[in-house]
Protein backbone atom coordinates (compact mmCIF):
# COMPACT_ATOMS: atom_id res chain seq x y z
CA UNK A 1 0.00 0.00 0.00
CA UNK A 2 1.59 3.35 -0.72
CA UNK A 3 1.11 6.82 1.10
CA UNK A 4 -1.59 8.68 -0.86
CA UNK A 5 -0.69 11.83 0.84
CA UNK A 6 1.93 13.07 -0.70
CA UNK A 7 0.03 13.46 -4.26
CA UNK A 8 -1.49 16.67 -2.41
CA UNK A 9 1.83 17.90 -2.03
CA UNK A 10 2.89 17.31 -5.65
CA UNK A 11 3.73 20.11 -8.02
CA UNK A 12 5.53 20.27 -11.47
CA UNK A 13 9.32 21.34 -11.61
CA UNK A 14 8.19 24.51 -13.43
CA UNK A 15 5.91 25.15 -10.42
CA UNK A 16 8.60 24.36 -7.86
CA UNK A 17 11.00 27.31 -9.00
CA UNK A 18 8.61 29.73 -9.48
CA UNK A 19 8.53 29.37 -5.92
CA UNK A 20 11.87 31.07 -5.73
CA UNK A 21 11.70 35.37 -5.68
CA UNK A 22 14.49 37.66 -6.00
CA UNK A 23 17.27 37.88 -3.37
CA UNK A 24 16.32 34.30 -1.76
CA UNK A 25 18.13 32.26 -0.43
CA UNK A 26 18.38 29.19 -1.42
CA UNK A 27 20.07 26.08 -0.32
CA UNK A 28 20.47 22.67 -2.37
CA UNK A 29 21.06 18.87 -1.16
CA UNK A 30 24.99 17.93 -1.05
CA UNK A 31 26.47 15.57 -3.51
CA UNK A 32 24.66 12.72 -5.10
CA UNK A 33 21.54 13.93 -3.21
CA UNK A 34 21.31 17.56 -5.11
CA UNK A 35 17.88 17.87 -7.28
CA UNK A 36 18.95 17.49 -10.66
CA UNK A 37 15.85 17.84 -12.18
CA UNK A 38 15.34 21.28 -10.21
CA UNK A 39 19.23 22.23 -10.62
CA UNK A 40 19.18 21.57 -14.13
CA UNK A 41 16.48 23.56 -14.93
CA UNK A 42 16.86 26.58 -12.35
CA UNK A 43 18.12 28.84 -15.53
CA UNK A 44 14.80 28.58 -16.75
CA UNK A 45 13.34 31.62 -14.20
CA UNK A 46 16.48 33.49 -15.16
CA UNK A 47 14.90 36.46 -17.05
CA UNK A 48 11.97 36.45 -13.38
CA UNK A 49 14.79 37.15 -10.72
CA UNK A 50 17.91 38.78 -9.90
CA UNK A 51 20.53 37.99 -7.02
CA UNK A 52 19.48 34.30 -6.12
CA UNK A 53 21.99 32.86 -4.07
CA UNK A 54 22.36 29.04 -4.38
CA UNK A 55 24.09 27.64 -1.32
CA UNK A 56 26.09 24.06 -2.75
CA UNK A 57 28.28 21.62 -1.33
CA UNK A 58 30.11 18.85 -3.91
CA UNK A 59 27.56 19.44 -6.53
CA UNK A 60 28.43 17.01 -9.36
CA UNK A 61 26.57 17.90 -12.49
CA UNK A 62 28.07 21.79 -14.46
CA UNK A 63 24.63 23.03 -14.44
CA UNK A 64 23.91 25.96 -17.03
CA UNK A 65 22.54 28.66 -13.74
CA UNK A 66 26.54 29.04 -12.36
CA UNK A 67 28.29 27.96 -15.76
CA UNK A 68 26.63 30.28 -18.66
CA UNK A 69 28.17 33.89 -18.08
CA UNK A 70 24.28 35.00 -19.05
CA UNK A 71 23.42 33.99 -15.41
CA UNK A 72 25.49 36.52 -13.48
CA UNK A 73 23.35 39.00 -11.73
CA UNK A 74 20.61 36.28 -11.36
CA UNK A 75 22.48 33.66 -9.38
CA UNK A 76 25.59 33.65 -7.09
CA UNK A 77 26.42 30.00 -6.34
CA UNK A 78 28.30 29.74 -2.51
CA UNK A 79 29.82 27.39 -2.56
CA UNK A 80 31.19 25.18 0.46
CA UNK A 81 33.21 23.06 -1.72
CA UNK A 82 34.81 23.31 -5.00
CA UNK A 83 34.10 20.94 -7.91
CA UNK A 84 36.35 21.62 -11.28
CA UNK A 85 33.01 23.48 -12.47
CA UNK A 86 32.64 25.65 -9.69
CA UNK A 87 36.80 26.16 -9.84
CA UNK A 88 36.64 27.68 -13.80
CA UNK A 89 33.14 29.52 -12.87
CA UNK A 90 34.55 31.26 -10.44
CA UNK A 91 38.07 32.19 -11.91
CA UNK A 92 35.95 33.33 -15.68
CA UNK A 93 32.48 34.03 -14.89
CA UNK A 94 32.33 35.51 -11.64
CA UNK A 95 29.34 32.86 -10.46
CA UNK A 96 30.76 31.15 -7.60
CA UNK A 97 32.42 32.03 -4.17
CA UNK A 98 33.11 30.58 -1.57
CA UNK A 99 32.07 29.77 1.88
CA UNK A 100 34.49 29.12 4.68
CA UNK A 101 33.41 26.43 7.10
CA UNK A 102 34.26 23.45 9.19
CA UNK A 103 31.85 20.67 7.72
CA UNK A 104 30.32 19.92 11.59
CA UNK A 105 29.44 23.53 11.55
CA UNK A 106 28.44 24.39 7.85
CA UNK A 107 24.83 24.52 8.39
CA UNK A 108 24.73 25.89 11.91
CA UNK A 109 27.09 28.71 10.42
CA UNK A 110 24.92 29.38 7.32
CA UNK A 111 22.16 29.59 9.76
CA UNK A 112 23.62 32.40 11.76
CA UNK A 113 25.02 34.14 8.54
CA UNK A 114 21.19 33.95 6.88
CA UNK A 115 17.74 32.34 7.03
CA UNK A 116 17.33 30.33 4.04
CA UNK A 117 14.19 30.99 2.17
CA UNK A 118 13.93 27.79 0.33
CA UNK A 119 15.18 24.04 0.25
CA UNK A 120 15.65 21.98 -2.25
CA UNK A 121 16.35 18.05 -1.99
CA UNK A 122 15.86 14.61 -2.69
CA UNK A 123 14.71 11.92 -1.12
CA UNK A 124 12.93 8.38 -2.03
CA UNK A 125 9.12 7.40 -2.61
CA UNK A 126 7.32 7.54 0.78
CA UNK A 127 6.25 4.00 2.60
CA UNK A 128 2.83 3.83 3.56
CA UNK A 129 3.18 5.74 6.42
CA UNK A 130 4.26 8.49 4.89
CA UNK A 131 8.07 8.41 5.32
CA UNK A 132 10.59 9.19 3.07
CA UNK A 133 14.45 8.69 3.62
CA UNK A 134 16.78 11.68 2.48
CA UNK A 135 18.87 8.73 1.26
CA UNK A 136 22.83 10.02 0.55
CA UNK A 137 23.34 13.08 2.94
CA UNK A 138 22.42 14.64 6.15
CA UNK A 139 25.03 16.93 6.58
CA UNK A 140 23.77 19.99 6.83
CA UNK A 141 20.06 19.05 5.47
CA UNK A 142 18.28 18.46 8.33
CA UNK A 143 18.86 21.96 10.20
CA UNK A 144 18.22 23.76 6.81
CA UNK A 145 15.45 22.25 5.87
CA UNK A 146 13.78 22.73 10.13
CA UNK A 147 14.90 26.70 9.09
CA UNK A 148 13.52 27.25 5.72
CA UNK A 149 10.18 29.10 4.55
CA UNK A 150 9.97 26.23 1.59
CA UNK A 151 11.03 22.97 1.34
CA UNK A 152 10.64 21.22 -1.90
CA UNK A 153 12.08 17.65 -2.10
CA UNK A 154 12.72 15.97 -5.83
CA UNK A 155 10.73 11.93 -5.08
CA UNK A 156 13.55 9.65 -6.62
CA UNK A 157 12.33 6.43 -7.26
CA UNK A 158 15.95 5.35 -7.98
CA UNK A 159 17.70 6.63 -4.48
CA UNK A 160 18.88 3.53 -1.73
CA UNK A 161 16.50 4.24 1.30
CA UNK A 162 19.04 4.62 4.31
CA UNK A 163 18.16 4.78 7.57
CA UNK A 164 19.29 7.27 10.84
CA UNK A 165 19.01 11.05 10.50
CA UNK A 166 17.64 10.33 7.12
CA UNK A 167 13.98 9.59 8.09
CA UNK A 168 11.31 12.27 8.19
CA UNK A 169 7.88 12.68 7.64
CA UNK A 170 6.38 14.42 4.02
CA UNK A 171 4.69 16.31 6.64
CA UNK A 172 8.26 17.86 7.11
CA UNK A 173 7.56 18.93 3.34
CA UNK A 174 5.58 21.97 1.45
CA UNK A 175 5.80 20.05 -2.20
CA UNK A 176 7.30 17.31 -3.54
CA UNK A 177 8.23 16.81 -7.34
CA UNK A 178 9.06 13.91 -9.30
CA UNK A 179 12.05 12.66 -11.07
CA UNK A 180 13.50 9.55 -11.31
CA UNK A 181 17.50 9.77 -12.22
CA UNK A 182 19.72 7.26 -10.95
CA UNK A 183 22.13 9.08 -7.97
CA UNK A 184 25.39 10.07 -9.89
CA UNK A 185 28.64 7.44 -9.65
CA UNK A 186 31.82 8.55 -8.49
CA UNK A 187 33.88 6.27 -10.18
CA UNK A 188 37.14 4.51 -8.18
CA UNK A 189 40.55 5.72 -9.13
CA UNK A 190 43.06 3.89 -9.88
CA UNK A 191 45.68 3.49 -7.45
CA UNK A 192 49.34 4.29 -8.68
CA UNK A 193 52.68 3.01 -6.56
CA UNK A 194 53.09 5.97 -4.78
CA UNK A 195 49.92 5.61 -3.21
CA UNK A 196 50.26 1.95 -2.61
CA UNK A 197 53.64 3.17 -0.75
CA UNK A 198 51.42 5.74 1.20
CA UNK A 199 49.04 2.94 1.90
CA UNK A 200 51.73 0.91 3.63
CA UNK A 201 52.66 3.45 5.96
CA UNK A 202 49.54 4.06 6.84
CA UNK A 203 48.48 0.68 7.22
CA UNK A 204 51.29 -0.60 9.83
CA UNK A 205 50.42 2.10 12.18
CA UNK A 206 46.30 0.87 12.50
CA UNK A 207 45.90 -1.75 14.98
CA UNK A 208 43.09 -3.88 15.19
CA UNK A 209 40.21 -2.59 17.00
CA UNK A 210 40.50 1.26 15.68
CA UNK A 211 37.91 3.55 14.24
CA UNK A 212 38.23 4.05 10.46
CA UNK A 213 37.54 7.51 8.70
CA UNK A 214 38.38 7.60 5.31
CA UNK A 215 37.73 9.79 1.87
CA UNK A 216 37.99 8.75 -1.23
CA UNK A 217 40.83 9.21 -3.99
CA UNK A 218 44.06 6.90 -5.00
CA UNK A 219 45.62 7.23 -1.01
CA UNK A 220 42.40 6.30 0.39
CA UNK A 221 41.59 3.49 -1.82
CA UNK A 222 44.70 2.16 -1.27
CA UNK A 223 44.74 2.73 2.78
CA UNK A 224 41.68 0.49 2.69
CA UNK A 225 43.20 -2.21 0.60
CA UNK A 226 46.04 -2.40 3.38
CA UNK A 227 43.25 -2.90 6.18
CA UNK A 228 42.02 -5.87 4.75
CA UNK A 229 44.28 -8.37 7.53
CA UNK A 230 42.86 -6.18 10.22
CA UNK A 231 40.27 -7.16 12.85
CA UNK A 232 37.57 -5.69 14.68
CA UNK A 233 37.74 -2.12 13.08
CA UNK A 234 34.66 0.01 13.09
CA UNK A 235 33.12 3.46 10.77
CA UNK A 236 32.56 6.37 12.01
CA UNK A 237 33.17 8.97 9.36
CA UNK A 238 32.21 11.48 7.24
CA UNK A 239 32.19 9.82 3.66
CA UNK A 240 30.87 6.66 3.46
CA UNK A 241 32.96 5.08 0.36
CA UNK A 242 33.60 1.99 -1.87
CA UNK A 243 36.49 1.03 0.03
CA UNK A 244 34.40 0.65 3.59
CA UNK A 245 32.15 -2.01 1.55
CA UNK A 246 34.87 -4.03 0.44
CA UNK A 247 36.28 -4.10 4.45
CA UNK A 248 32.78 -5.43 5.77
CA UNK A 249 32.29 -7.88 3.09
CA UNK A 250 35.88 -9.01 3.65
CA UNK A 251 35.07 -9.27 7.15
CA UNK A 252 37.35 -6.83 8.89
CA UNK A 253 34.31 -4.44 9.88
CA UNK A 254 33.54 -5.98 13.54
CA UNK A 255 29.71 -7.34 14.26
CA UNK A 256 29.81 -8.53 17.65
CA UNK A 257 29.45 -6.07 20.43
CA UNK A 258 32.75 -6.96 21.85
CA UNK A 259 35.19 -5.85 19.45
CA UNK A 260 33.81 -2.65 18.40
CA UNK A 261 36.15 0.27 19.30
CA UNK A 262 33.80 2.29 18.39
CA UNK A 263 31.38 4.00 21.41
CA UNK A 264 28.68 6.27 19.53
CA UNK A 265 25.70 4.11 17.87
CA UNK A 266 27.44 0.94 18.24
CA UNK A 267 26.91 -1.64 16.41
CA UNK A 268 26.39 0.96 13.26
CA UNK A 269 28.71 1.85 10.85
CA UNK A 270 28.23 5.48 10.35
CA UNK A 271 28.37 8.12 8.39
CA UNK A 272 27.01 11.66 7.60
CA UNK A 273 26.76 11.21 3.80
CA UNK A 274 28.11 8.58 0.89
CA UNK A 275 28.95 9.06 -2.74
CA UNK A 276 30.59 6.41 -4.75
CA UNK A 277 29.41 3.90 -7.03
CA UNK A 278 25.84 1.36 -7.79
CA UNK A 279 27.50 -1.04 -5.83
CA UNK A 280 27.79 1.46 -2.66
CA UNK A 281 24.34 2.56 -3.67
CA UNK A 282 22.94 -1.30 -3.34
CA UNK A 283 24.76 -1.81 -0.06
CA UNK A 284 23.03 1.29 1.37
CA UNK A 285 19.80 0.27 0.29
CA UNK A 286 17.42 -0.49 3.17
CA UNK A 287 20.71 -1.65 5.24
CA UNK A 288 20.18 -1.41 8.94
CA UNK A 289 24.03 -1.88 9.84
CA UNK A 290 24.63 1.98 8.47
CA UNK A 291 22.87 4.89 10.04
CA UNK A 292 23.56 8.20 8.18
CA UNK A 293 23.59 10.95 10.73
CA UNK A 294 23.69 14.94 10.80
CA UNK A 295 27.02 16.08 9.96
CA UNK A 296 26.63 18.63 13.08
CA UNK A 297 26.91 15.43 14.73
CA UNK A 298 29.01 12.94 13.01
CA UNK A 299 31.60 15.45 12.25
CA UNK A 300 31.77 17.22 15.86
CA UNK A 301 35.60 16.55 17.46
CA UNK A 302 34.16 15.67 20.82
CA UNK A 303 31.40 13.25 19.25
CA UNK A 304 34.50 11.71 17.01
CA UNK A 305 36.69 11.65 20.50
CA UNK A 306 34.35 9.31 22.34
CA UNK A 307 35.38 6.65 19.84
CA UNK A 308 38.21 4.06 20.80
CA UNK A 309 41.58 4.09 18.64
CA UNK A 310 39.81 6.79 16.12
CA UNK A 311 41.92 7.07 12.62
CA UNK A 312 41.42 9.87 10.68
CA UNK A 313 42.84 9.70 7.11
CA UNK A 314 43.17 13.06 4.67
CA UNK A 315 45.14 14.13 2.07
CA UNK A 316 46.38 17.62 1.26
CA UNK A 317 48.12 19.65 -1.24
CA UNK A 318 51.30 20.95 0.80
CA UNK A 319 52.53 20.91 4.16
CA UNK A 320 55.25 23.89 5.71
CA UNK A 321 58.10 22.60 7.58
CA UNK A 322 56.58 24.03 10.69
CA UNK A 323 53.66 21.57 9.79
CA UNK A 324 51.08 23.76 8.74
CA UNK A 325 48.66 22.03 6.09
CA UNK A 326 46.43 23.42 2.99
CA UNK A 327 44.27 21.12 1.95
CA UNK A 328 42.07 23.46 -0.15
CA UNK A 329 43.83 26.13 -2.08
CA UNK A 330 46.65 26.68 -4.92
CA UNK A 331 48.38 29.80 -3.35
CA UNK A 332 44.99 32.61 -3.29
CA UNK A 333 42.56 30.51 -5.45
CA UNK A 334 40.35 28.38 -4.05
CA UNK A 335 40.99 24.44 -5.20
CA UNK A 336 38.76 22.35 -2.93
CA UNK A 337 37.27 23.06 0.79
CA UNK A 338 38.31 23.00 3.83
CA UNK A 339 35.18 19.90 4.93
CA UNK A 340 35.86 17.98 7.56
CA UNK A 341 39.68 17.71 7.34
CA UNK A 342 39.88 19.81 10.95
CA UNK A 343 36.78 17.86 12.46
CA UNK A 344 38.19 14.67 12.31
CA UNK A 345 41.98 15.29 12.23
CA UNK A 346 41.29 16.88 15.93
CA UNK A 347 38.69 14.51 17.22
CA UNK A 348 40.64 11.75 16.20
CA UNK A 349 43.81 12.51 18.27
CA UNK A 350 41.14 13.35 21.06
CA UNK A 351 40.59 9.86 20.90
CA UNK A 352 41.47 7.62 23.64
CA UNK A 353 44.80 5.70 21.09
CA UNK A 354 43.83 8.12 18.36
CA UNK A 355 45.56 9.05 15.65
CA UNK A 356 45.48 11.57 12.71
CA UNK A 357 47.29 11.17 9.46
CA UNK A 358 47.46 13.66 6.72
CA UNK A 359 49.01 12.26 3.81
CA UNK A 360 50.40 13.86 0.14
CA UNK A 361 53.29 13.07 -2.47
CA UNK A 362 56.40 14.27 -1.76
CA UNK A 363 56.48 15.95 -5.61
CA UNK A 364 53.67 18.02 -7.55
CA UNK A 365 53.92 18.54 -11.90
CA UNK A 366 53.03 22.25 -11.71
CA UNK A 367 52.70 25.05 -14.11
CA UNK A 368 55.15 27.94 -13.92
CA UNK A 369 54.51 32.00 -15.20
CA UNK A 370 56.13 31.38 -17.96
CA UNK A 371 53.50 28.50 -18.82
CA UNK A 372 56.37 25.77 -18.51
CA UNK A 373 56.31 22.83 -16.31
CA UNK A 374 58.45 21.67 -13.52
CA UNK A 375 58.56 19.39 -10.51
CA UNK A 376 58.04 20.88 -6.91
CA UNK A 377 57.92 19.46 -3.74
CA UNK A 378 55.09 19.83 -1.94
CA UNK A 379 57.06 19.69 1.84
CA UNK A 380 58.32 23.24 1.57
CA UNK A 381 60.20 25.86 3.45
CA UNK A 382 56.84 27.79 3.69
CA UNK A 383 53.55 27.69 2.46
CA UNK A 384 52.48 29.56 -1.23
CA UNK A 385 51.86 32.93 -0.47
CA UNK A 386 48.31 32.87 -0.05
CA UNK A 387 47.82 29.61 0.84
CA UNK A 388 44.99 28.91 3.03
CA UNK A 389 45.65 27.11 6.17
CA UNK A 390 43.33 23.99 6.82
CA UNK A 391 45.29 22.52 9.84
CA UNK A 392 46.90 24.56 12.30
CA UNK A 393 50.30 23.29 12.93
CA UNK A 394 49.26 22.36 16.73
CA UNK A 395 46.62 19.95 15.39
CA UNK A 396 48.66 18.06 13.23
CA UNK A 397 49.95 14.63 14.02
CA UNK A 398 51.79 12.29 11.58
CA UNK A 399 52.75 13.41 8.17
CA UNK A 400 53.37 10.50 5.36
CA UNK A 401 54.60 10.88 1.72
CA UNK A 402 55.89 7.47 -0.43
CA UNK A 403 59.26 8.15 1.89
CA UNK A 404 57.88 7.33 5.31
CA UNK A 405 55.56 8.53 7.93
CA UNK A 406 56.62 10.92 10.70
CA UNK A 407 54.76 12.07 13.95
CA UNK A 408 55.31 15.71 14.49
CA UNK A 409 52.45 15.60 17.40
CA UNK A 410 54.38 17.76 19.97
CA UNK A 411 57.88 18.01 18.61
CA UNK A 412 59.18 21.21 18.74
CA UNK A 413 59.69 22.82 15.29
CA UNK A 414 63.81 22.31 14.92
CA UNK A 415 62.72 18.37 15.06
CA UNK A 416 59.08 19.44 12.62
CA UNK A 417 61.68 20.54 10.33
CA UNK A 418 63.90 17.36 10.43
CA UNK A 419 61.23 14.91 10.22
CA UNK A 420 59.64 16.42 7.62
CA UNK A 421 62.80 16.85 5.72
CA UNK A 422 63.61 12.91 5.76
CA UNK A 423 60.29 12.29 4.12
CA UNK A 424 60.65 14.66 0.83
CA UNK A 425 61.57 13.56 -1.97
CA UNK A 426 65.54 13.12 -1.95
CA UNK A 427 66.22 15.82 -4.77
CA UNK A 428 64.76 18.65 -2.18
CA UNK A 429 66.45 17.41 0.89
CA UNK A 430 69.14 19.50 1.00
CA UNK A 431 67.59 22.59 -0.45
CA UNK A 432 64.98 22.52 2.61
CA UNK A 433 67.83 21.98 4.68
CA UNK A 434 69.26 25.35 3.70
CA UNK A 435 66.08 26.95 3.34
CA UNK A 436 65.12 25.58 7.15
CA UNK A 437 68.48 27.11 8.55
CA UNK A 438 67.68 30.65 6.65
CA UNK A 439 64.76 30.55 8.22
CA UNK A 440 66.11 29.91 11.96
CA UNK A 441 64.31 26.53 12.12
CA UNK A 442 67.96 24.30 12.56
Amino acid sequence: MSYAGHQNKLISIEEALAKIRSNDCVISALGAAEPVGMLEQLHTIADHVENVAVSTCLPVHPVKWFTDPAMKGHFINHAWFYSPSIRKAAAELGTCTFVPNHLHLAGLDRLAYRKPNVFLGTCTPPDRFGYVSLSLSVTYERELMEAADIVILEINECLPRTYGDTIIHLDEVDFVVEHARAPVELPIPESEERDHMIGRHIGELIEDGSTIQLGIGGIPNAVAGELMNKKDLSIHTEMFTDGMVDLYEAGVIGKTPHSFGQKVLTGKMVATFALGTKKLYDFLDRNPAVALMRGSWVNNPYVIARNKKQVSINTTLEVDLTGQVCSESIGPMQFSGTGGQADTAIGAQMSEGGKSFIALYSTADAKQADGTRKTISKITPMLTPGANVTLHRANVDYVVTEYGAVRLRGAPICDRARMLISIAHPDFREGLTEQAKKLGYL
